[in-house]
């Protein structure tokens, strides 16, 4: 191991980036608690992810908040609040920095600046670092798999590809409290939004498939962030057919319970997509970011991911979906 157990007691994992991201990640942490049962392990990431780290407390014991960096898209810069996250870090060293964001190009840099203990993680070409701790950026490969590559070259090994998504006894107690009239494997789950319109299939297309699935006596359930309220609406107006509008009405907890009783989920390839993969539940999943292998769930048979760039023919999704309701029909005999 390039990092030993007795020498490392305390780790800082960075990964300042949204939920889909963060479930990618989740295999390198389980194998990274495991080669490390004893040591700290702090995320540093996104203000969102501080639920992120209490839902995943097996794998991750504390949290700092990353308050943005220049170059990085995913927060506005804080000058001050920077400052005192550099003296926090500068102060409280760690025996080991993984980046586990992206190629290296801005992050790495950034990192070592902090003077926080030793960096590990990606580089590329214009960043190169010691070949030793640092992995060259796998392109072309799922999410998944390219972190556990990165826990394989620092010589811990991999504790499985399965994703996962705790829920709470509360939190599925309360949504079935809220959501009597659902009757697990009797209906399918609808997500059509997803971060940047530019990511979402039209939701014509999503009413049309949310169509045929209610002409097979599935109810459809709707959902979507409150600040996707206008989209699923769209959804709602275009079907034929009534459905269930859980829009801004599921929290965290509340969206994976929903799901993992769901006969199936159709949405973008975004956050709930990899819920999906992580529960179990047969999904058809629309890319429309041009990356179908690098986000797209690793069990192709239970989860059908749909390439739109390449391949915009509204048949071959309409199919993939029925012969999915077929199976599960065969299957529950």
């Amino acid at each position: 191991m390039t990092f030993p157990p007795q020498t490392t007691h305390r780790i800082a994992v960075f990964r300042a980036l949204q939920l889909g991201d963060m479930l990618c990640c989740v295999p390198a942490l389980r194998a990274l608690r495991h080669a490390y049962p004893e040591a700290e392990i702090t995320l540093l990431g996104l203000p969102w992810a501080r639920s992120f780290r209490e839902r995943f407390s097996a794998y991750l014991d504390d949290f700092v908040h990353f308050p943005g960096y220049e170059g990085l898209p995913e927060q506005a810069i804080d000058p001050a609040k920077w400052e005192q996250f550099r003296h926090a870090m500068h102060e409280n060293p760690f025996d080991l920095i993984l980046q586990m964001q992206g190629n290296g190009s801005i992050v790495n840099e950034m990192l070592e600046s902090l003077g926080a203990g030793p960096v590990a993680g990606f580089h590329s070409e214009g960043n190169y670092r010691d070949p030793g701790r640092f992995l060259e950026y796998p392109t072309g490969i799922s999410e998944i798999e390219r972190h556990l590559r990165l826990m394989e070259h620092l010589g811990i090994p991999a504790i499985g590809t399965h994703l996962e998504y705790p829920v709470t006894e509360a939190e599925a107690a309360r949504f079935h409290a809220q959501n009597p009239m659902l009757e697990e494997g009797h209906y399918v789950c609808v997500h059509p939004g997803s971060r940047g319109a530019w990511r979402q299939w039209p939701p014509s297309h999503f009413a049309c498939l949310a169509d045929e699935c209610a002409g097979m006596n599935y109810q459809v359930v709707v959902t979507g962030t409150a600040g996707e309220a206008d989209v699923t609406r769209q959804v709602i107006e275009a079907m034929d057919y009534p459905a269930i509008d859980l829009t801004g009405r599921t929290g965290p907890g509340e969206i994976a319970q929903l799901i993992r009783e769901s006969a199936l989920l159709i949405s973008n390839c975004t956050g709930v997509s990899h819920i999906a993969a992580a529960t179990g539940t047969p999904s058809i999943v629309i890319s429309m970011d041009g990356e179908p292998e690098r986000w797209g769930p690793l069990n192709k048979a239970l989860h059908k991911t749909i390439n739109w760039n390449t391949c915009q023919d509204f048949d071959v999704v309409l199919n993939s979906m029925l012969m999915l309701l077929e199976e599960r029909h065969v299957y529950a005999g």
